[in-house]
């Protein structure tokens, strides 16, 4: 009973905020290096580098302000997180979606940029994510059998599908995915009838595979069909929508066991060979500067902050906080997943960015605030009994 009321005390996690730090101050380098100037020269120091690079050097200005971001989210009481302000944060954020549908410009055949503050634009579908935890956990927890009526199911629903649709408008199909994964493993672990999850993505399977057919049958041009294709057979679009996973692959394979290292001249990623190398295919940077060895490295630090998360949760009472941080661990652990899937060639490409890693405020704001409400969780919760996932309804 001494060691379980240890593991549940409530407490300021700080091997989860290092070892995010950690990637994010790695990820600052990597960015750098895929972007430097090579008039500059490459007889420079590290933070020359950052500086001089403007991605970099944003970057780093959000990693910077984030702890202010983390303290506010983490000072906020749960229990407003349970009422009025998780209400405000989902309703608001769903405003800003409808916004950009209307109000968004589009590029690369996405309108999910919205104008903000400062001349900069942000993506009002990353926060979606958030509030979409925020609001499942909220109506998952208020009940030992969720979704165990057709109102509480349509309600369930409801509150999901109206965002997601509104993001898959704005041709953010990654997002989207994103947003069922985190659903179907938040429904999970609150204990959501079998039957239920199961019938569920069966019926979202079928509906895709109708979709892609009646695509394929009508000659459709659609870029997502597109992705689709050139992940069946990359070859056939080499120069197409197969050009950044190969060419991802070469930059990654050119890295062999131990890499080439940073901020060197004339290497794939460097020459730009490799599209949106500090954004979306950052791990190609890494791959190709630090090798095999650096990946598998990268790889164990996402292992650390997923079970550490699954561990926190774990010894949590409150099913509330709980789904929480099921669901924070869900999305950055299928944005990890997607993102080197597609980078290695496993995976369609969806634009699923690296957690911590890829360059862009949003996504890194949006995953602060995730661990803000992690911290949150575990600095609110009392040293009561611990009631694991298999209980309270679950599994």
């Amino acid at each position: 009973m001494q060691e379980i009321s240890r593991r549940s005390r409530a407490h300021f996690d700080w091997p989860l905020v290092l070892a995010v730090y950690a990637m994010i101050a790695f990820g600052i380098v990597c960015i750098a290096s895929s972007l430097m100037d090579p008039d500059l020269g490459t007889d420079r120091s590290l933070l020359s580098y950052i500086l001089d690079n403007r991605s970099s050097l944003m970057q780093s200005i959000f990693a910077l302000l984030s702890p202010i971001a983390l303290a506010v989210v983490v000072a906020i009481p749960m229990e407003l997180y349970r009422g009025r302000i998780g209400d405000l944060i989902y309703y608001g954020v769903l405003v800003l979606l409808v916004l950009t549908l209307f109000l968004s410009t589009a590029v690369n055949n996405i309108n999910a940029w919205l104008q903000g503050p400062f001349g900069r634009a942000f993506q009002p579908c990353e926060f979606a994510k958030i509030s979409i935890i925020l609001i499942l956990a909220k109506q998952l927890s208020r009940s030992s059998k969720p979704m165990g009526t057709f109102k509480d199911f349509m309600r369930v629903c409801v509150s999901v599908g109206v965002p997601a649709v509104t993001v898959l408008a704005q041709g953010e199909t990654g997002s989207v995915i994103v947003i069922g994964v985190a659903f179907l493993v938040m429904i999970y672990f609150a204990g959501v009838d079998l039957r239920i999850i199961f019938g569920m993505i069966a019926a979202v399977l079928l509906a895709a595979v109708a979709l892609v057919a009646f695509a394929l049958i009508s000659g459709s041009t659609d870029y997502r069909l597109a992705r689709i294709l050139a992940f069946v057979d990359p070859e056939s679009y080499s120069q197409g929508s197969g050009y950044q996973s190969l060419q991802a692959a070469v930059a990654i394979g050119s890295g062999q066991k131990t890499g080439l290292g940073l901020f060197r001249l004339g290497t794939h990623t460097q020459l730009g060979n490799v599209p949106e190398h500090s954004t979306d295919f950052i791990l190609a940077t890494i791959g190709e500067g630090f090798g095999f060895t650096g990946i598998i490295a990268v790889l164990l630090m996402y292992a650390f902050i997923v079970f550490r998360l699954l561990y926190l949760a774990n010894n949590t009472q409150d099913k509330f906080g709980k789904l929480i941080i099921i669901g924070v661990m869900a999305m950055l652990f299928f944005h990890v997943i997607q993102n080197m899937g597609m980078c290695l060639g496993l995976l369609p490409i969806t634009g699923i960015p690296l957690p911590f890693l890829s360059y862009g405020g949003t996504n890194l704001l949006t995953n602060i605030i995730g661990i803000g409400l992690a911290l949150n969780v575990t600095r609110s919760r009392t040293a009561a009994q611990v009631m694991p996932l298999g209980q309270l309804g679950m599994r």
